[in-house]
């Protein structure tokens, strides 16, 4: 009796722990989000993406990838700066595409390679590439970020095996052991970005540990680690310039930062920002976040969904930085741009920040990059991705920084890629108090719980983005009154909805917000406004990039392709009428091409576009054209 009575109160106590500790995490954050994603396995893609994701998985991530020869740069050193990121931003996608898939296989390749990695630990709790007695060193920082965001979401989506909790918190105090005020090293001045082209240091790259320290602290309420990103804020984020008090002031991305604004490091800092934000929901955070996005979106973003470039403002930065990439993307000078590192990071800060608002035009930015940009980086053998990515010329190569393992060439960029690919069935359908979110169309089934508890389920028929039809089945448990929202992409102006056979008006950027007793069978059907829209170049600072218009297929840009038009950058003009362009599908000439349509041009001619992201570059000498020069 005295063994079962202490028995029942270790069960209570332990009962209580959980409680305490699952409260205590809830509690440390202040702010809640407006949308959240639905659980790992609720959403199933089918069709477009999914061919995409099942072949990032099957041929990268479960294919050619060099996991162990990841873990030797920190067992043995490693020949280059900065390759410590890629063992994180290979375990990142897989870990992520684990919790969409439940693939056994792909866990199995988790678990081992996450088990290598804790063997390396060093006696000071340093996971590196560097020796002890050279910590900290330029870009060691930035690779140990990686390793912590690699654990955690393995830790988060695979496995919460508390030697890897463990290793994370050595990790932290290791670094706050040596980086900090002074007589520490400033965090400030670990890094390399600008003093490596001869300009003022930059150093953001450091301050990016932002977000997994954030990350650790939800899941420990250590007070220190939450200490360490408000020092990492006070900072500035940069060695020279207050990228944080910028972004309140509404500064431009491309004058954020000095010489050398980095675009996707600015990103991922600010990633850490929404996580910071959450905790101590401090509003001016909240207004930098926002500044960023709309500055962001509105100045640095391309038809393409992606930012960046190596031109006009900042001509030794290959392509990673802000110059008001939207203005000036027809520049004739640009020689790199919109590097998949930044487009994905773009993609990520989107998703968190759709998460914390609910805003639909942040949404429809995640769809144009996943259509157009991210996809269109993509090898179609599904090994890769490409590192810089043009609108006119060669549209992707092999080139960019890395390292080549055997014969395989491997970038930052093509292991970041996936990552985009496994956000997709994160962000198509999610969740918010009333009920759940529909922001993606493509054909797919997911689940979910209504408000009241019960199970329910939707299928998504569709074969978008080839048309603009859609039909939405909803199944139910029993019949309940709760909101479903659709978002209504601002670019279809023109959109049709009928519930169950009635006509509903909507309006294009934003939610349809359908509140209503729903029941089993209820059957939703959307027409999207496919018409082809022409697009006119903006007018940046170089008149060369004046007399150029392009092609939009609902969200898909089109181009014309040099492996099927051997004129393919020949002026032309396009028979358009207020905007608009008369086009006429047909059936591919290329078995990689997903849409190709004639599109009218003077004297009765026609001119061959295919998507965008299906022009098949690589390798070829082939080119692609997607801002049209006018006759």
């Amino acid at each position: 009796m005295k063994r079962k009575t202490i028995l029942f109160n270790l069960f209570l106590g332990l009962m209580l722990y959980v409680f305490l500790s699952c409260s205590a995490q809830k509690d440390r954050e202040v702010i809640k989000d407006t949308f959240s994603p639905l659980s790992p396995g609720a959403v199933k893609l089918d069709g477009f993406f999914e061919d995409y994701i099942q072949n990032s998985i099957q041929h990268w991530n479960m294919g050619d990838l060099p996991y162990d020869q990841f873990v030797d740069f920190f067992r043995n050193g490693r020949p280059q700066f900065a390759l410590g990121e890629m063992w994180g931003k290979a375990v990142r996608s897989g870990c992520m595409f684990y919790r969409y898939t439940n693939d056994p296989k792909l866990k199995q390749i988790m678990d081992e390679t996450v088990n290598d990695l804790l063997s390396t630990q060093r006696e000071n709790g340093s996971i590196s590439c560097v020796e002890i007695d050279k910590q900290p060193e330029e870009s060691e920082l930035w690779e140990r970020k990686y390793v912590m965001l690699g654990l955690e979401e393995y830790y988060e989506w695979v496995n919460p095996d508390p030697r890897v909790l463990d290793a994370l918190i050595k990790q932290a105090d290791n670094i706050m052991s040596i980086i900090g005020s002074s007589p520490k090293t400033e965090i400030v001045d670990v890094g390399w970005s600008a003093t490596n082209i001869g300009y003022e240091p930059c150093h953001i790259e450091s301050s990016t540990l932002l977000e997994p320290f954030m990350r650790l602290y939800k899941w420990t309420g250590e007070k220190r680690f939450l200490d360490f990103a408000s020092y990492i804020i006070a900072s500035g984020g940069t060695k020279n310039y207050d990228v944080f008090e910028n972004a309140l002031n509404n500064v431009n991305p491309w004058e954020m930062a000095g010489h050398y604004p980095k675009a996707y490091e600015m990103m991922s800092l600010f990633e850490g920002l929404v996580e910071y934000y959450r905790v101590t929901g401090d509003p001016r955070h909240k207004e930098m976040l926002l500044n960023l996005f709309k500055n962001i979106s509105s100045k640095e973003i391309t038809i393409i969904g992606n930012g960046g470039s190596d031109q006009p403002y900042h001509p030794y930065v290959a392509g990673e930085a802000w110059g008001n990439t939207a203005l000036e993307q027809t520049n004739p000078d640009i020689t790199r741009m919109m590097e998949t590192c930044v487009g994905v990071t773009w993609m990520k800060l989107c998703s968190q920040l759709l998460r914390l608002t609910g805003d639909p035009l942040i949404a429809d930015y995640i769809e144009k990059y996943a259509y157009n940009g991210l996809i269109g980086a993509m090898k179609p053998s599904g090994d890769g991705f490409s590192y810089v990515n043009l609108l006119n010329g060669m549209k992707v190569t092999d080139q960019g920084w890395g390292w080549k393992f055997d014969s395989l060439q491997v970038t930052c960029c093509n292991l970041n890629g996936p990552m985009g690919l496994a956000y997709i069935p994160y962000v198509a359908t999610m969740k918010s108090a009333e009920g759940p979110v529909i922001n993606l169309y493509n054909k797919a089934s997911f689940s979910f719980e209504t408000p009241g508890k019960r199970p329910g389920s939707i299928v998504i028929d569709s074969d978008f983005p080839l048309s603009g039809k859609i039909v939405i089945d909803l199944k139910l448990k029993k019949a309940e009154e709760f909101t479903i929202r659709f978002r209504i992409p601002g670019w279809s102006e023109e959109t049709e909805m009928k519930i169950n056979g009635e006509e509903v008006k909507v309006v294009p950027g934003i939610y349809a917000e359908i509140t209503r007793r729903w029941e089993s069978g209820d059957q939703i059907a959307l027409l999207m406004d496919m018409r082809c829209k022409v697009i006119d170049a903006p007018r940046g600072s170089n008149r060369g990039g004046d007399n150029f218009q392009a092609v939009v297929y609902g969200p898909m840009v089109l181009a014309r392709d040099e492996n099927i038009d051997i004129n393919y950058n020949a002026p032309v003009t396009l028979q358009a009428e207020n905007g608009y362009i008369d086009v006429k599908q047909e059936n591919p000439q290329r078995g990689n091409i997903k849409l190709q349509f004639l599109v009218p041009v003077e004297d009765g001619k026609f001119i061959t576009m295919v998507d965008y992201a299906s022009v098949d570059n690589w390798n070829n000498g082939k080119h692609v054209c997607t801002w049209l020069p006018k006759k």
